[in-house]
């Protein structure tokens, strides 16, 4: 089976950065996706950004030029980087992957556990 397991959240005073890191273990053939989303208190869980094994890369609008996800193919680990850190931004972090076991498997979807960030002074 897959896990995910993120880290890097933290108390960050407002104007600050995080980097949070999500690293998938078990059977991995190829991670064709990875995003991160959010889920702040009493609001439901949202995408922050995303990519593809295609290249694609996808920002929502609030943490355009704020946020940069990337990854380490060869460490099947993903990476969100958060600057300019707002109290709006305070939530858990989630990371989810599309990860094909063995080749030529479907894809399946995985998510982890969470990660909490917070932007307070």
């Amino acid at each position: 089976q897959v896990q995910l397991v993120e880290s890097g959240g933290g108390l960050v005073q407002p104007g600050g950065s995080l980097r949070l890191s999500c690293v998938a273990s078990g059977s991995i053939f190829s991670v064709n996706a990875m995003g991160w989303y959010r889920r702040a208190p009493g609001k439901q869980r949202e995408l922050v950004a995303l990519f593809t094994s295609g290249g694609t890369t996808k920002y929502v609008d609030f943490v355009k030029g704020r946020f940069t996800i990337s990854s380490d193919n060869a460490e099947n680990t993903g990476y969100l980087q958060i600057n300019s850190l707002k109290p709006e931004d305070s939530a858990v972090y989630y990371c989810k992957a599309d990860i094909s076991a063995v080749y030529g498997s479907s894809r399946e979807s995985y998510w982890g556990q969470g990660t909490q960030g917070t932007g307070s002074s």
